[in-house]
């Protein structure tokens, strides 16, 4: 004999009471590269992130202003380093052993901007990404594209097209 099966209603309300989620499979997501700089989450959407590098030797210059850390070679082409921290009026740590370097690249603008370490590349529910606050500082303001939650942190969307205009603006 066959078992009798489940309604639809039933199978639902089974897996609300187990406590998992249930995942609209037909609802628009964005890639985003998930990070930390001093002490508090980011994002970036993936589109504009080339590459995560880990342990590449930055190499100084002089002369150059605190957000440029220096310069890196990435297969032999030379890529400027950005200390995000500045730009966003943080305060910058040093260049710790988990640090970590995304290769940007927003039109006509490439760079290896350092962050403290990659948290998470997860794909987000557009739905997800709320419009960002008031609170946030000016700084803030001008870069972000929004606010989402990720593993119960507060992570500030960054558009790094803006990022690069305040670094060629001279801000930081």
């Amino acid at each position: 004999m066959s078992e009798p099966r489940a309604t639809l209603d039933e199978v639902l309300t089974a897996r609300r009471q187990s406590g998992k989620a249930i995942v609209n499979v037909d609802e628009p997501t964005v890639k985003l590269v998930v990070f930390e700089v001093a002490g508090e989450s980011f994002a970036f959407p993936a589109g504009s992130i080339r590459e995560i590098l880990a342990g590449a030797t930055v190499f100084f210059v002089p002369g150059c202003p605190v957000s440029l850390e220096g310069v890196i070679n990435v297969r032999g082409d030379i890529e400027s380093v950005i200390g995000l921290a500045p730009l966003l009026g943080l305060p910058a740590g040093e260049a710790g052993a988990g640090s970590m370097i995304l290769l940007g690249h927003d039109g006509a603008m490439s760079s290896g901007i350092r962050v403290d370490r990659v948290v998470d590349v997860a794909d987000v529910a557009r739905t997800a990404i709320q419009p960002p606050p008031a609170v946030l500082s000016e700084t803030m303001r001008r870069v972000a594209l929004g606010v989402l939650s990720h593993r119960a942190r507060p992570v500030t969307l960054l558009d790094l097209g803006r990022i690069f205009e305040d670094y060629a603006r001279g801000v930081g």
